[in-house]
């Protein structure tokens, strides 16, 4: 399963020092606007304890974790929507990712341009979400003005309710309100799929600050960053991209003691990953032997057959039954033949709604 963030923000708020921590990278990271021309794409490994514990139970050939790429979007600027600094062709790119990470400069810096003058967060996440919300807006209208006549002429079924949802969107958008915040009942939701909105992608934002702020977890700005934040029901992740940047670097015992050096007890990376990956309602199985472990994500709610399907497709179509173990019994037990001895070694058919830790073996036959 392919998942995508976007991380996006205004020209100089780190977006590019976060990107080179999270891919290790060496992008550059310049101090002027547009640094980034072209989004850059890397994956990263979700950290995951249970999979190490496996690892070391299983002793594979190989051990395969899972993955999610984040994209390095070009610093968005005041009327990006009608073309502005690099405009529309970066618009475009937040189309295609799950999720919007929005970078925001929580510190003061004199060496450090600021785009707008001054540091002023809500500012920023304003200008950003005017943009995002402008360039939804157009796609609607245009879309509006392609349909409505037909729609009310012919008053065929599917175009009146393609229609309504159409206008119920603008409308929200006209009051300043992301598409995310609106109550779509599921019918309208699958109808404005197709147009992939930018604002209605879930959204975290990050608030990039400086190291003596990241230790005390907090400065004015992010009081601000936070409040603004609850009221639309999003997460937000205080990190310093010069840290996080620094942590890439270092090996995994360096980097905890560095951690500790700092007082704090985990990376923002580490927490931007869960946080963004629990915002996407995704889950892990493992699939074991000696061969290989590994894990695979899911979104919540799926069954054993549509997550046989994210292994090969083969499986999916000739799904038999899914033989399950429980990542908590396996660790106490230390021995998959002891959790089937002792009971706990599950057969289930193909509407089992899979959980987080599931460890599987599906039968099949085609």
């Amino acid at each position: 399963m392919s998942l995508k963030a976007g991380i996006v923000g205004l020209p100089n708020v780190g977006k590019s020092t976060l990107f080179n921590a999270i891919t290790k990278k060496n992008i550059l990271a310049a101090n002027y606007p547009f640094a980034t021309i072209d989004p850059n794409v890397g994956m990263v490994t979700v950290p995951d304890a249970r999979l190490e514990f496996l690892e070391n139970l299983y002793v594979p050939q190989s051990c395969v974790p899972t993955t999610f790429e984040f994209t390095d979007i070009a610093g968005l600027v005041k009327g990006a929507s009608k073309g502005e600094g690099l405009g529309n062709k970066f618009l475009s790119h937040i189309r295609e990712v799950d999720a919007i990470v929005e970078v925001v400069r929580c510190f003061k810096d004199s060496s450090i341009i600021h785009v707008e003058g001054d540091v002023d967060p809500i500012r920023d996440i304003e200008i950003i979400n005017l943009e995002l919300i402008l360039a939804d807006l157009e796609i609607i209208e245009n879309r509006i003005s392609k349909i409505e006549k037909k729609a009310m002429t012919t008053k065929d079924k599917e175009a009146l309710q393609e229609l309504e949802a159409l206008k119920k969107a603008q409308n929200a958008l006209l009051d300043n309100q992301p598409l995310r915040l609106i109550d779509f009942s599921e019918e309208e939701l699958n109808l404005l799929k197709s147009f992939n909105f930018i604002t209605l992608k879930p959204m975290i934002y990050v608030a990039n600050v400086l190291e003596e702020d990241v230790v005390l977890g907090e400065n004015d700005y992010t009081k601000a960053v936070c409040s603004y934040a609850s009221k639309e029901k999003s997460s937000v992740i205080v990190m310093c991209a010069k840290i996080e940047s620094e942590l890439a670097e270092l090996e995994s015992s360096e980097k905890q003691a560095f951690l500790n050096d700092l007082g704090i007890a985990s990376s923002g990376l580490d927490k931007l990953i869960f946080a963004t990956y629990e915002l996407l309602g995704l889950q892990t199985f493992f699939t074991v032997g000696s061969d290989e472990v590994k894990a695979w994500t899911f979104k919540k709610g799926m069954n054993a057959k549509t997550c046989a399907g994210l292994i090969h497709s083969d499986i999916e179509r000739g799904f038999i039954k899914a033989e399950i173990m429980k990542f908590n019994d396996l660790e106490e037990l230390k021995d998959d033949k002891v959790v089937q001895e002792r009971g706990k070694l599950y057969l289930e058919g193909k509407d089992y709604l899979m959980q987080d830790g599931d460890i599987v073996y599906f039968r099949f036959n085609v």
